[in-house]
């Protein structure tokens, strides 16, 4: 007779839906690819000594704000498909605060992930026509009715980099939950939102 201690069985938790599964990781790549993109364009925008080079990132910021229409649509879309679909439960032997704390997350992620494109939107409709907003760099989109002023400018492109940093620090702690819940629970939260495991 053994006197080893088996590991505790893995919860059966259920699955998101597919849909729900795949939104979740294309606008994280899509979030991921917006911000290490816009940080690449704000660094040439400090280098520019040509008029092409000046064009090329115009060019580039238009698809900065293709990304950002794009995670826009598709975040109000997942939200719309969230509350119309069941979602798993939490895990029987989650305590009360990590309930609590799981929630604000989930509430704050979709909170940042419509406001932060709403905010650049904001930002992009600031500028005059000398600076249109062309979807994949050829489609015009009509801006917001807000003052296109330098005040302005300055006010809600602050707010977009400081919640780009927001969104970062939430991206952090659901990495570190998500993790916990792996290699330490071992409660299989983490298997319910990875692609083609039944």
């Amino acid at each position: 007779m053994s006197d080893t201690i088996a590991p505790a069985p893995r919860q059966d938790q259920g699955r998101y839906t597919a849909v729900a599964i795949w939104l979740h990781w294309i606008i994280a790549g899509l979030l991921l690819a917006s911000i290490l993109y816009g940080w690449s364009l704000e660094d040439q925008r400090e280098t520019i000594s040509s008029y092409e080079e000046f064009l090329e990132l115009k060019s580039g910021f238009n698809w900065h704000k293709t990304f950002g229409i794009l995670i826009l649509v598709l975040s109000l879309f997942r939200l719309g498909w969230r509350l119309t679909h069941k979602v798993p439960p939490l895990p029987d032997g989650m305590a009360a605060w990590e309930r609590v704390a799981a929630r604000i997350t989930h509430i704050g992620f979709y909170a940042l992930i419509i406001g932060l494109p709403i905010g650049g939107y904001m930002a992009a409709s600031a500028y005059g026509s000398e600076q249109p907003i062309l979807l994949f760099d050829a489609i015009e989109l009509p801006k917001l009715p807000i003052p296109q002023t330098p005040e302005m400018q300055q006010l809600t492109g602050s707010m977009h980099g400081a919640g780009t940093w927001v969104l970062i620090a939430f991206f952090v702690v659901h990495v570190a939950a998500a993790m916990k819940h792996e290699l330490v629970k071992n409660d299989g939260v983490l298997a319910r939102m990875i692609p083609f495991i039944r």
